[in-house]
């Protein structure tokens, strides 16, 4: 069996190649807190047109809109502690189900109600995404965000590009100050 493949900042694995035949997979992201803290972390995804902006309000995956109007990406529930071994948040996708005319799917994660509780990512430690195949179950890839944007409310972690038919995703990291979630949006939508 393979191993998965540790990613860096900046890294890009190509999917289509690597992994040929590959359809459903998870995103799965965790994380632990510093002692004595808790915050509510939350995972969005983008789907994006090729000027880079949503192609309709509908592909705007998160924890009020759970399902892309295509059916390839389902988010799979807010988990608002983070507390337990594994992963503490999760986003399902079906590449062959993606809309064509997605050709970028931005992966985010943002901290509710981080101003007004004075919540950043330097409170995590063992923070994570993971991509697995969901029919084998078997990790795929793995990128530790471990000590990355510390004074940042909201991150892109990561995002799948296609580029001639091939699904490619690239670990990413940056945060957008303290412009949270909303900042996101704003450039995205």
């Amino acid at each position: 069996m393979k191993e998965s493949f540790n990613l860096k900042k900046g890294s890009i694995f190509n999917l289509t190649k690597e992994e040929p035949g590959l359809k459903k997979i998870m995103f799965g992201l965790g994380w632990d807190f510093l002692p004595g803290f808790s915050l509510d972390l939350d995972v969005s995804v983008f789907m994006l047109g090729e000027e880079g902006k949503l192609i309709s309000e509908r592909y705007f995956v998160f924890y009020n809109n759970t399902k892309s109007f295509d059916g390839s990406v389902q988010h799979t529930g807010d988990n608002r502690t983070g507390q337990g071994d594994g992963d503490d948040e999760s986003v399902l996708m079906n590449l062959g189900l993606v809309n064509d005319k997605v050709i970028e799917i931005v992966i985010v994660v943002s901290i509710y109600e981080a101003i007004e509780r004075r919540h950043n990512f330097g409170l995590l430690k063992n923070a994570y995404i993971r991509l697995y195949d969901v029919d084998t179950k078997r990790e795929i890839l793995i990128y530790d965000l471990d000590e990355q944007n510390p004074n940042d409310i909201a991150i892109v972690i990561g995002r799948m590009v296609k580029i001639n038919e091939e699904w490619r995703f690239q670990a990413i990291g940056e945060g957008n100050g303290n412009r949270g979630l909303e900042g996101f949006v704003e450039r995205y939508a």
